[in-house]
């Protein structure tokens, strides 16, 4: 609900969405035991996802944007990722793919939300606002 990252996993480009989810949703269940529900956009759905609910227990709630609503409307709670991968776009390192490794990478990302967590930790909010 924060927004805040909990588990995240670097994959190849050719791997789909859907398919990279299995490993970030089975790591997220191991790690984090009290996770309970997990909000996904349209492209989660299939098989994989069915198996996947049915072997961890979790509860994988599809948030899909209605077909008839033109222009831009906001999804409820798919602006919590959104808004999380807005945050880490600041980070120049993440902007383009410099490393060669899938651990660097990994790290990268590790780095940049430890970096936003540790602001609002020791920058108080009155004052990280003047500074936007």
């Amino acid at each position: 609900m924060l927004g805040l990252l909990l588990v995240a996993v670097v994959t190849p480009a050719s791997v789909q969405d859907r398919d990279g989810a299995v490993p970030v949703l089975r790591q997220g269940h191991r790690e984090y035991p009290s996770l309970t529900k997990v909000w996904v956009d349209g492209a989660y759905t299939g098989a994989v996802i069915a198996d996947l609910r049915t072997d961890t227990s979790l509860d994988i709630e599809v948030v899909k944007r209605t077909d008839d609503v033109k222009g831009f409307k906001v999804v409820p709670k798919r602006w919590i990722g959104e808004r999380t991968n807005g945050w880490l776009g600041k980070f120049r390192i993440l902007n383009k793919e410099y490393e060669r490794t899938i651990a660097s990478s990994h790290a990268d990302i590790l780095h940049a939300m430890t970096c936003l967590m540790l602001r609002r930790l020791t920058v108080p909010a009155e004052d990280r606002k003047e500074r936007r």
